[in-house]
């Protein structure tokens, strides 16, 4: 071993050991703040985006910004579960992009809970099972997840953060000959992402829709001459081959998830509201929605309309702008749209996905 090797492994050892201590020295004070709270919350969601956001403005690198909210993510989850481990459902079963969004999100220091379909995610939440409850909302290339939208109409649950996960499908299979696979398992929502892979590599294979990717992994899992479109967790999980990696049409495919709960978030500084609202039925109705928006400055990010139940052709409107409920400009407008709206309901203010 050369001399300036093993100077860079000692001082390797000696930083290690440094971190460490601090590392330890940091759950200690958590620890602290813990026995401090009388309120009983373990999280809090604006503090530890806070605290991740300045350690991203303050990074110099080598590591990439994404390697810093990984690994601080982690670090806090491990102080916060000295202090009482969170317990968090997701759409499972395991190995589903659900999970990894929950991981993402939350750190390995959790306790999960796989739930069947999203409406057991929601009663996990609601029924005080879990602290919190991730589920899908939209995606990037099929847009949004009908379901979870129709739930947050009905549920008095609150978002409580977002999380972006990039969505990379895998072919998994027991073999990868191509020509001896006759039907693909997944997710309505992933065959959608991959139908044009699909159309070239095998266009005559019979697609199956099925609840989730892991399930799909499953089913795959027992027949030799099927394959699964899921996350390559799933394969790893249901003992299956990694055939073809990337099959998803667009490289920039991702998946929005919400943090569902009961508590209201506090303004992180960068910070988002989703509202969903209807209007009166009558022509102009949705540009005088708008106009309020306009009038104080209020950015919105996001428009999307859902049948109502109240009566044919009647129209909900989901909508996420930028800034907390309490900030002046969006407390005005908030104010003014629900002089003009047939229905208001703040689903929720919450810091920005990281």
């Amino acid at each position: 071993m050369s001399d300036k090797l093993k100077q860079c492994r000692d001082q390797i050892d000696r930083i290690d050991d440094e971190m460490l201590q601090l590392l330890n020295r940091r759950a200690a004070l958590a620890q602290q703040i813990g026995h401090l709270k009388d309120n009983g919350v373990v999280l809090r969601p604006e503090r530890e985006a806070q605290v991740l956001q300045r350690l991203q403005a303050n990074n110099i690198g080598p590591l990439s910004n994404d390697a810093i909210a990984a690994l601080f993510t982690e670090v806090m989850s491990q102080c916060r579960a000295l202090e009482s481990p969170l317990a968090v459902a997701y759409l499972g079963p395991e190995g589903t992009f659900s999970e990894a969004a929950a991981l993402k999100r939350f750190g390995s220091a959790v306790q999960g809970q796989a739930c069947a379909n999203i409406d057991d995610v929601f009663r996990a939440v609601e029924s005080g099972g879990v602290n919190y409850g991730v589920a899908p909302a939209e995606n990037s290339t099929e847009g949004a997840v009908g379901r979870t939208l129709d739930l947050l109409l009905q549920s008095n649950l609150q978002i409580c953060g977002e999380v972006m996960l990039s969505i990379h499908q895998c072919l998994l299979s027991q073999h990868c000959e191509l020509s001896a696979i006759k039907t693909v398992y997944s997710h309505p929502q992933s065959l959608g992402q991959c139908q044009g892979w699909l159309n070239i590599h095998l266009p005559h294979a019979v697609r199956v829709p099925l609840s989730s990717n892991a399930e799909a992994a499953r089913l795959a899992a027992e027949n030799p001459h099927s394959a699964a479109i899921a996350g390559n967790q799933a394969a790893a999980h249901f003992g299956l081959t990694v055939c073809v990696e990337n099959i998803e049409d667009d490289a920039k495919n991702t998946t929005r998830f919400l943090v569902l709960g009961k508590q209201q978030v506090a303004p992180s500084g960068r910070d988002k509201t989703s509202l969903v609202l209807s209007a009166p039925n009558r022509p102009g109705a949705v540009h005088e929605l708008l106009a309020p928006l306009a009038r104080h400055g209020v950015s919105m990010t996001k428009l999307e309309s859902r049948p109502a139940r109240s009566g044919l052709w009647e129209y909900v409107f989901f909508i996420d702008i930028e800034g907390h409920q309490v900030d002046d400009q969006v407390a005005a407008a908030l104010v003014e749209l629900k002089q003009i709206a047939a229905f208001v309901k703040v689903l929720g203010s919450y810091p920005l996905a990281n």
